[in-house]
C-alpha cells in the first residue's frame, strides 16, 4: 500500500523520445545501442556464441558508425540527449539496412516509430515497397505489422550461422 507521502509526491514525467536524422555526435551512442541489442537484447533468441559473432561484425567505434552516415540514411530516437534506437536505410533500394534500439526500452514503440519514419520518407520518394532482413527478435513485430516472410535465410558471421528473414511490406499512404 503506497504511503500518503507516495500519493502525493509529485511523478517525474516519462522521459520523451524524439526523434531525427543522425549527427556525427549520435555515432558513439550507436555503437552502443547495437552492441547491447545484440549481446542482451537478443540473448533469448540467439546462443552466446552467435551474438559475439554478430556484435562483432560491426566495429563497436564512433568513426565506423559515422561513416556509414553517409552509406545510408539513418534516423535516431533521443532521449535525454543520448541516441537510444537507429534506423539505417537504403532511399534508393528501399531497404533497412539496420534497426536497433537499446534492450532496456525494447517493445515501448521505439522501433515501430523508426518504422513509420523510413515508410513515409520511402512514399514521399516514390517508393512503393520497403524490405528487411530480419532477425528472429523482430520477426514477429514485423508481422503484426503486415510485413510478409519472403523465405528463411541464414548468414554467417566469424563461423556461425545466423537465422533471419527477408521480408517486404507493400507501402501506402493510407495505412491499414
Amino acid at each position: 500500500m503506497p504511503t500518503t507521502e507516495e500519493l502525493s509526491a509529485p511523478k517525474a514525467p516519462a522521459a520523451r523520445v524524439t526523434y531525427r536524422a543522425a549527427l556525427a555526435r549520435d555515432a558513439a551512442d550507436q555503437a552502443e545501442v547495437f552492441y547491447h541489442a545484440v549481446m542482451q537484447g537478443a540473448a533469448s533468441h540467439y546462443e552466446l556464441s552467435q551474438r559475439r559473432a554478430w556484435a562483432n561484425a560491426l566495429p563497436r567505434e564512433a568513426s565506423a558508425w559515422a561513416v556509414r552516415h553517409a552509406l545510408y540514411t539513418t534516423l535516431v530516437a533521443v532521449c535525454d540527449g543520448r541516441c537510444v534506437g537507429f534506423l539505417e536505410l537504403d532511399v534508393k533500394e528501399g531497404r533497412i539496412e539496420t534497426l536497433y534500439v537499446w534492450p532496456s526500452l525494447t517493445g515501448r514503440g521505439i522501433g515501430t516509430t523508426l518504422l513509420i519514419h523510413a515508410e513515409r520518407m520511402l512514399l514521399e520518394q516514390g517508393v512503393d515497397r520497403i524490405e528487411i532482413e530480419a532477425s528472429l527478435m523482430l520477426y514477429d513485430r514485423l508481422l503484426r505489422r503486415g510485413w510478409e516472410n519472403l523465405g528463411e535465410q541464414w548468414v554467417e558471421r566469424s563461423g556461425e550461422s545466423l537465422q533471419r528473414y527477408r521480408m517486404e511490406k507493400r507501402l501506402s499512404a493510407i495505412e491499414t
